[in-house]
């Protein structure tokens, strides 16, 4: 996610290195590349336009703050102008009421309304605690309706039988009535799209927005931020058709350019409300401005990872993990909890992604796909282990390692390398312990760190500030 932006970005600010302090002259470089590489990520030209323009007046009329370096500072007024582009703060869709809320989702065909859907009934059921009835109204996609009762049947909540052969606005009415009947709090509609904007489907939606106009709905668009300007453009016809109170970014997890989150809300007047970050029913997270602009200029986002845990680790577990690792106990088993509870997370890159600096280090690393592959690796050998071997991996010896290899499709090399390699991380376990008794905080469920991370900066558990470590190890598998 707006990885070309970043390294560009990053290059543009090599020009304020060694400044004593800010000026035109020496700006002028750094905001002309700041320029290209937005026009590059189809970024509209009004916003690039207004946003160099706001950047250069904010830094022309800063005075530096003595002992900050000039550089950081123009950091910092690149970001604040980012986030401000893109909106002030998080617009959620408004959850107070306490009537029933139907949630029109719209946009073309392909951008992901269904998946979306589904995303957000769990979202809604699981963080904020409410009543949900998935509706489908897709006339055109018969489809859909399966598709979304899958979604539905998987995640455990209730899903309309929707009666295809009658007009969505009746679709919806019906579902309205029903959902009252149940007790629901809320109403997810997916509607039907088109593969482009068309008279027929914007009459549709018109007549559904009517019938649905006394209830007061909340009207998403999906929009994929792949396509750029385009969808901007899309989020324009639908916003002067039926009033849309909210965007959706689809598919983030890919090499979006970033034009879409940089220009819909400036163009639009329209708040994004959430972006989807993963194919998973959990990859959904409310769009906060001031974080994505921290992503995008390598800045990290603690805040964010930090909530990923407390939503995906189980306290009790890393409690208990802690308790053993503070009596010197680290077993095979811990490891392999730790493991999952990182999968549990995310991808390697999309984690590092969120500490502040990485983003750099990530560009110098390239492919992370095999440190991926070898914690593949590791989880075979450990699933050929048996629960003592796990508890009390120095009774692993030369039959033992050969049958392990055996079991797992693996060489004797390749088992014997992963044993020293967990010697090395059961010491760096005991190492860490000695400076988290001594007041480091650490992130709950990642006292050890990412497999691979070294000796990394450890995160701050319940919103505290992390605090920064050397660079972690990478050459020679994981455990250098």
């Amino acid at each position: 996610m707006f990885d070309t932006l970043s390294e560009k970005f990053s290059n543009a600010f090599k020009h304020m290195q060694g400044k004593g302090k800010i000026s035109e002259s020496n700006i002028e470089d750094t905001l002309k590349e700041v320029r290209t590489a937005l026009l590059e990520a189809d970024v509209n030209f009004k916003v690039v336009r207004n946003f160099v323009n706001g950047v250069k007046e904010q830094a022309l009329g800063t005075k530096v703050i003595s002992g900050v370096n000039p550089g950081e500072q123009f950091v910092k007024i690149m970001h604040d102008e980012l986030a401000a582009v893109m909106g002030d703060e998080n617009k959620e869709i408004n959850l107070a009421r306490e009537d029933i809320t139907p949630v029109l989702v719209v946009g073309l065909n392909g951008q992901g309304k269904t998946t979306f859907s589904g995303k957000l009934a769990l979202h809604l059921t699981k963080r904020k605690k409410k009543n949900v009835l998935l509706v489908p109204a897709d006339t055109f996609r018969p489809a859909a309706k399966a598709q979304l009762q899958t979604l539905a049947k998987s995640l455990a909540i209730d899903c309309f039988d929707s009666d295809l052969s009658m007009h969505p606005k009746d679709i919806a009415l019906a579902a309205m009535a029903e959902a009252k009947k149940l007790g629901k709090d809320m109403v997810i509609i997916d509607t039907a799209g088109r593969l482009h904007v068309d008279d027929e489907l914007m009459a549709q939606l018109v007549e559904v927005k009517k019938e649905l106009a006394r209830f007061n709905p909340e009207v998403l668009m999906v929009a994929d931020a792949m396509t750029g300007q385009e969808a901007v453009n899309v989020a324009k016809v639908f916003h002067e058709a039926i009033i849309l109170t909210g965007v959706v970014l689809s598919k983030m997890d890919s090499d979006a350019k970033g034009g879409a989150a940089l220009s819909i809300r400036y163009v639009t007047g329209v708040p994004i409300c959430y972006i989807s970050t993963g194919e998973k029913m959990q990859d959904l997270e409310l769009f906060h401005p001031d974080r994505l602009a921290k992503r995008i200029l390598d800045m990290g986002d603690v805040l964010s990872l930090v909530e990923k845990a407390e939503e995906t680790i189980d306290e009790k577990d890393a409690e208990n993990m802690m308790k053993r690792m503070e009596k010197g106990k680290f077993t095979v088993t811990d490891f392999m909890q730790q493991m999952d509870m990182m999968k549990n997370l995310g991808s390697m890159s999309s984690i590092m992604k969120m500490i502040p600096g990485m983003g750099g280090m990530m560009r110098q690393m390239g492919d992370l796909s095999p440190a991926e592959d070898e914690i593949a690796r590791m989880r075979v050998i450990i699933n050929s282990m048996t629960k003592f071997e796990r508890e009390n991996y120095k009774v692993i010896k030369e039959s033992r390692i050969a049958r392990l290899a055996k079991g797992s499709g693996n060489t004797i090399k390749a088992v014997q390398d992963f044993l020293a390699k967990f010697r090395q991380m059961e010491k760096m376990m005991g190492s860490m312990m000695g400076m988290m008794k001594g007041g480091m905080p650490s992130l709950p469920g990642m006292a050890g760190g990412m497999p691979g991370m070294g000796d990394m900066p450890a995160l701050g558990g319940k919103r505290k500030k992390p605090k920064k470590g050397k660079k972690g190890p990478w050459g020679g598998g994981f455990f250098k």
